[in-house]
């Protein structure tokens, strides 16, 4: 398996495009799943094959092992309705991670840091609030879990992506000039879903 440095580097443009979405009707009959190894056989494929769509470089498996192997507690999958017809199709997914984040200076406190690493959703199911219900549950997974934060960057022309995080609460913390390989600049989103007091440990009481 690749190592974490070469995958962040391959990993170098992990937030996918929400364009211009499509209208209609959402089934109710659409469910979430929780992605577990299991699902491996059934799902890898697909998850693939979506995620790849909004990418200029596709991505190796590895990438999407090295995150579903370690996390996959905190990756979801939205799926189509099961008729007499069809079985379940994979239309949207996320994918992240979790783990200690220390800064270079040391000059912060060490955190437990979420990392949404991809984020995509069917052109034909946009603009239903799927990708925002993801996001959603995998934040949620990341709480039970006693994360501090979750950072994300995405494109800085992508500007349903921008509103959809900072609805969620994200703020910009830092531009990453030409960061993608494009040539496209990014921002660096942060959710910070504890205190500065929390993470420190300075929260005692006052007497």
């Amino acid at each position: 398996m690749a190592s974490e440095t070469n995958l962040e580097a391959e990993t170098k443009s992990p937030v996918l495009s929400l364009l211009k979405e499509s209208s209609g009707t959402l089934p109710a009959e659409l469910r979430y799943i929780q992605y577990s190894h299991s699902l491996e056989k059934q799902y890898l494929p697909s998850i693939r094959a979506l995620i790849s769509k909004d990418l200029s470089e596709p991505y190796s498996i590895y990438v999407y092992r090295y995150f579903l192997y370690q996390w996959g507690d905190l990756c979801f999958m939205a799926l189509s309705p099961t008729t007499a017809y069809t079985s379940p199709k994979l239309i949207g997914v996320i994918i992240s991670k979790l783990e200690p984040h220390t800064p270079p200076s040391h000059s912060s406190p060490t955190t437990l840091r979420g990392y949404i690493a991809m984020l995509a959703v069917s052109s034909t199911y946009r603009n239903h609030g799927i990708a925002t219900t993801l996001v959603r549950k995998a934040i949620d997974a990341m709480i039970e879990r006693g994360a501090d934060e979750v950072v994300l960057e995405t494109e800085e022309t992508n500007v349903p992506a921008m509103k959809l995080y900072e609805r969620l609460g994200f703020l910009r913390s830092k531009k990453l000039h030409r960061y993608y390989l494009n040539g496209n600049s990014a921002f660096r989103l942060v959710l910070h879903l504890k205190a500065v007091e929390e993470m420190t440990g300075n929260n005692e009481e006052e007497i």
